[in-house]
């Protein structure tokens, strides 16, 4: 383990939303030597063992006032292939500054080299493909510039398919599937080996893309509908359908997705963040459990912190009674086993 920290591979971050919307100078710079805002920067990623993830390109909405049906409005395709062009930018000058610090990654092999050479293993991830219209060109493009995993929707409907908005308590189970153009980009993902993510997807679009996909069933960042009945979280059904394609949750270090009493606290204890993945792996296997923080984009545990608070959880998690290997799995072991059967 690098400086003696288990290494942490992350299936969710917002930190490149969060440099390009703060108005502070020089964006990399910040990420690369540190500063006092966020979850994440290159050296309190190192001081906790936070050895990579999934960094997201997110689109916000233009307002965040709700339509008549409670949905956010979503961004119009311009305006998002803008923001997520120039999000991608800044991710590739954090690598191109970084001197080696930074490794944007296009393999399951270049992610354990980054690990292994403690180079942060960015993965370049879209959150709600409002950047691709229904003609699928820019995802091609995407693609070939390092997409490597995408999900369709945020909390919002889009030309794909309808987000599940944030309702508690609530099931999954709110508004329409896919639409032709979503099930034509669930199939560009499967030809492409682009991950599709399913966290925000609501139950009648999770079940069609199951039906639809033939890669194995990955939510990034979701928790478990059975200890809090939030609409982001999965249900025993959607964990079983995930356990059945070989698939994986990351757990949401989000307090409004851990408790069952729908608080958005802070003071939330690590114990539950504990409990949602100590029930997964009980459901449906240690294998198919990791984490999926959603760092600079939630409200997290106040013992975490930040990055740099990761052995925290480690701990909590050992003392659960999690083993040394299975802490490794739950670490980075499952995330690259599942990028890799998806990238195969």
């Amino acid at each position: 383990m690098l400086n003696n920290l288990l290494p942490i591979f992350d299936g969710h971050n917002d930190v490149l939303l969060r440099l390009r919307r703060d108005g502070g100078a020089d964006p990399v710079k910040r990420f690369l030597e540190g500063e006092d805002g966020g979850h994440i920067d290159l050296p309190r990623a190192k001081a906790g063992g936070l050895a990579g993830g999934l960094c997201a390109i997110y689109v916000p909405s233009p307002s965040m006032t709700k339509d008549a049906n409670g949905d956010y409005p979503t961004p119009s395709q311009p305006d998002a292939i803008n923001e997520t062009l120039a999000m991608a930018r800044l991710l590739f000058e954090i690598e191109a500054r970084s001197e080696g610090g930074v490794t944007v990654c296009r393999t399951a092999g270049d992610i354990r080299r980054s690990i292994e050479t403690g180079s942060f293993a960015a993965v370049f991830h879209i959150e709600g493909a409002e950047a691709v219209a229904a003609d699928l060109d820019a995802l091609h493009v995407l693609y070939q510039a390092g997409l490597r995993t995408l999900g369709p929707v945020w909390s919002r409907p889009n030309v794909f398919a309808y987000g599940v908005p944030f309702r508690y308590p609530s099931t999954p189970d709110i508004g329409p599937g896919l639409t032709e153009a979503g099930r034509d980009l669930i199939r560009a993902c499967n030809e492409l080996k682009i991950m599709v993510d399913l966290s925000h997807m609501n139950e009648a679009g999770f079940w069609e893309i199951a039906k639809l996909s033939n890669a194995p069933l990955v939510a990034s960042h979701s928790n478990v509908h059975a200890l809090c009945n939030h609409s982001r979280n999965l249900t025993d059904r959607q964990l079983d359908a995930i356990r059945d394609t070989d698939g994986l949750v990351g757990i949401n270090f989000g307090v409004l997705f851990l408790r069952d009493d729908g608080i958005k606290d802070a003071n939330t204890s690590l114990d539950l963040l504990v409990r949602h993945v100590a029930y997964i792996a009980e459901r449906i296997g240690i294998d198919r459990v990791a984490l999926g923080s959603d760092f600079d984009g939630t409200t997290i545990p106040a013992e975490l912190k930040d990055a740099a608070g990761l052995p925290k959880l480690v701990e909590a998690l050992r003392s659960h009674g999690f083993n040394d290997a299975e802490l490794k799995k739950i670490g980075h072991e499952n995330w690259i086993s599942v990028l890799e059967r998806s990238w195969a």
